[in-house]
């Protein structure tokens, strides 16, 4: 996750984050990603059944029961653990969340043992009485997918009337004083809305957006050839910075990060460096602390059967179940070989990521992303749009790694 605001605009500084000791026990939510204590932020796949059907959902969920799901004595030993290795945010997602009755007793539950609470959900379902349940229940914040601009986003949420539904979720939510923000996952049949997504922050007093790039897996690996080409990519990573410095010059309170391609934050480094070089340094210290890529290490998913993944989106791959053993216990157990590679990636990345000269910054970005394009996990992260002279790395070099 790239902090676009707190780095281009300085909303964030180093001395912010070390005026807590980087302790990710007293640091406030927006200082989390600078921790030096990368305890995970936990996504809980609390259910699978969703009332919408997205193109790209890594759950592949439907509207369904499935069976075998975490019961609620279940998730409140699996809360209880998380409590005690300090995570610091539990998110619930789904699937669609809401849909499941026991969310705002876990909600209470989790805060009462000293954690965050987060909702991540399509807004659909998010009426008056569910926005003043989750005040109520004093979730920390709400994140709501939209795919694009009205009918656009319910071509991908597979529903007439989901973009007004959404919208109706975030005003019930605002309405009430709850923090809600936007999640959009970009990529070719939605990437011409990008620019009025960030207007209608603007337009409905939306404080917080997080701009997802594509990652491939789960019904989203159908969608490898509709991720953005490189260049198109360079294009929107230049609207969202244009745009959040715009906002900035306005006065407006709102954040703007983007997420699942830590070549945003060299990318960002490298327009700072053009445009306010006086800063540079700083924002390198804060890239640097944020670590890059943090998937199986501050950052773990458990799936509504309970099965530990590195994150949301390694659904083929588990560590170990929290039925049998705690989380804490398969979190911190290196002998399963890609925890224990995943712990400590850089000396196993290869190609271009391995010699590039700000790997401490993206840390080989997404492994799972050259796991399903190349069928090996170490193997260059193919959504990197950064050009070989702007790694610091020659076409002769990278030539020969690639022929090894």
């Amino acid at each position: 996750m790239i902090g676009c605001t707190k780095l281009l605009c300085g909303t964030a500084t180093s001395s912010d984050a070390l005026r807590y000791g980087r302790d990710i026990s007293k640091m406030p939510h927006h200082l989390l990603q600078f921790a030096k204590d990368k305890r995970p932020i936990v996504v809980w796949n609390m259910t699978r059944r969703c009332n919408l059907r997205c193109v790209h959902c890594y759950s592949e969920s439907q509207d369904k029961e499935y069976e075998g799901e975490l019961t609620t004595e279940e998730a409140k030993a699996f809360i209880r653990d998380l409590a005690d290795f300090k995570a610091p945010v539990l998110l619930f997602s789904g699937g669609e969340p809401l849909i499941r009755e026991d969310i705002f007793e876990l909600g209470r539950f989790a805060q009462g043992m000293g954690i965050r609470t987060v909702i991540s959900t399509n807004g659909t379902l998010i009426t008056p009485d569910v926005a003043m349940k989750i005040k109520d229940t004093n979730f920390s914040y709400v994140g709501v997918s939209l795919d694009g601009i009205g009918i656009n986003n319910d071509r991908f949420r597979g529903k007439k009337g989901a973009f007004d539904e959404a919208l109706r979720g975030i005003r019930n939510c605002r309405e009430i004083g709850v923090n809600v923000g936007l999640r959009f996952t970009i990529n070719k049949l939605n990437f011409m809305d990008l620019p009025s997504i960030l207007d209608l922050l603007a337009e409905e007093g939306i404080p917080r957006c997080c701009v997802y790039h594509l990652v491939y897996s789960g019904r989203g690996r159908k969608l490898i050839e509709e991720d953005l080409t490189h260049d198109q990519t360079r294009e929107a990573v230049d609207i969202i910075f244009d745009k959040t410095i715009e906002f900035h010059k306005k006065g407006l309170n709102i954040e703007v990060l983007t997420v699942d391609n830590h070549a945003d934050g060299v990318y960002l480094y490298k327009r700072v460096m053009r445009d306010n070089p006086e800063r540079a340094d700083e924002v390198l210290q804060l890239l640097r602390w944020n670590g890059g890529n943090s998937c199986g290490i501050g950052i773990g998913n458990v799936d509504n059967l309970g099965y530990v993944h590195a994150d949301q989106f390694w659904k083929h791959y588990s560590f170990g179940n929290v039925r049998q053993r705690k989380f804490s216990e398969i979190w911190m157990d290196t002998s399963d070989e890609l925890m224990r590679g995943l712990k400590n990636r850089k000396p196993l990345i290869k190609g271009r990521c391995a010699e590039c000269k700000y790997l401490d910054i993206c840390n080989g970005n997404f492994r799972v992303r050259a796991e399903a394009v190349y069928n090996d996990v170490w193997a260059e992260d193919p959504a990197c749009y950064l050009t070989d002279e702007e790694i610091g790395i020659d076409k002769k070099e990278i030539a020969s790694l690639r022929s090894q």
